[in-house]
């Protein structure tokens, strides 16, 4: 019985709120329409006819909402050119991905890529190096618990020993 008592409540509140929001009261009768007065009879029968002017209403123009900003995963690090990386760990492996300047994803450009955190578990710092992988480049070592460290990376461009670091960055890592 109470369930039914509490969906009546909902139903009843759901469509008060319904009515003030639409402007309607539950009293009120639905608005009529408003008649077209029809062309009196010309008095004189070499008078013009002229058709009555029937008001339009203007509706006010409805402002699309605008789009929601697309939301990067993990840690945001702007770059110096306007684009985006999205810093996080998926599977054990530390993953960057690339973005442009509307926070869409596109593909990486460098590249490759190296990490290097300190151990948890030990003394020295692990050292990777990164792969391009669709978007994002991604560590070949797994980040290991307790994630309580800093990574380094670094974006190289060129291959062989002809790379060159142009970009680097130190992301706390917690998590």
């Amino acid at each position: 019985m109470k369930p039914l008592v509490a969906l009546a409540a909902v139903l009843f509140a759901a469509s008060h709120t319904f009515a003030a929001s639409t402007g309607i009261t539950l009293t009120q009768a639905a608005p009529k329409k408003p008649t077209e007065a029809k062309p009196a009879a010309p008095a004189d029968a070499t008078a013009p006819v002229v058709p009555p002017v029937v008001k339009k209403e203007v509706k006010p123009a409805v402002k699309p909402a605008p789009a929601p900003e697309p939301v990067i995963p993990g840690t945001v690090l702007p770059r110096s050119n306007g684009t985006f990386l999205g810093f996080e760990v998926l599977a054990g492996k530390v993953t960057v991905s690339f973005y442009d300047k509307k926070k869409k994803p596109m593909a990486p450009d460098v590249a490759r890529g190296l990490a290097r955190w300190k151990d948890p578990r030990g003394p020295g710092v692990i050292r990777t190096p990164m792969n391009a992988s669709g978007t994002a480049l991604v560590a070949v070592a797994n980040a290991l618990p307790p994630f309580n460290y800093s990574i380094d990376i670094q974006f190289l461009q060129g291959d062989g020993e002809d790379a060159q670091i142009v970009e680097s960055y130190t992301v706390p890592f917690r998590g």
